[in-house]
């Protein structure tokens, strides 16, 4: 009984916390409407391509309509042995990739958003040449998804507070 009075007044008090849905009003809102407006500009190397796929598929087809933003992405990536046997050989590395983004209003040509992304993954090396590069690009996919929903959250958060000032 005493935890249902609990989760009832939780449930009341939550409104007033200032806090709601990014996504609320699903594709038809002004969120999913501004992230449809963004152009990603290509992105070198194998991680740039990865993670410029991955954007594509979080801000959705832009149809008809003109990019009313360009997305600017820079990717620092690095991998570092940590784990160190007694013959000198790496048994652990750390894999991380940050992203520089900018977002550009391409009617103005300012900057409206620059703003920092990244995650870093740890990956056991092991005696296969062939295991431990399958480790690397498997941890270099997640880390793309990981950066990527980090700058589509972020792109969302600009959007509902551009939308509240119109």
């Amino acid at each position: 009984m005493r935890r249902v009075l609990t989760l009832s007044l939780a449930a009341l008090l939550l409104p007033g916390c200032g806090l709601h849905p990014l996504y609320a009003s699903g594709d038809s809102g002004s969120v999913a409407g501004l992230l449809r407006q963004v152009e990603v500009s290509p992105i070198p190397g194998r991680a740039g391509w990865l993670m410029y796929n991955k954007l594509k598929q979080r801000l959705g087809e832009m149809g008809d309509s003109p990019p009313a933003y360009r997305l600017d992405v820079k990717l620092d990536e690095n991998i570092i042995g940590l784990g160190i046997r007694g013959d000198r050989a790496t048994t652990r590395e750390r894999e991380t990739l940050r992203a520089r983004y900018q977002l550009v209003n391409l009617g103005t040509g300012q900057v409206v958003l620059d703003a920092t992304a990244g995650s870093d993954e740890g990956i056991d090396v092991v005696s296969s040449e062939y295991a431990t590069v399958a480790a690397e690009q498997t941890a270099q996919e997640r880390l793309s998804d990981l950066v990527a929903d980090d700058i589509v959250s972020r792109l969302g958060v600009y959007a509902t507070h551009t939308a509240g000032q119109k």
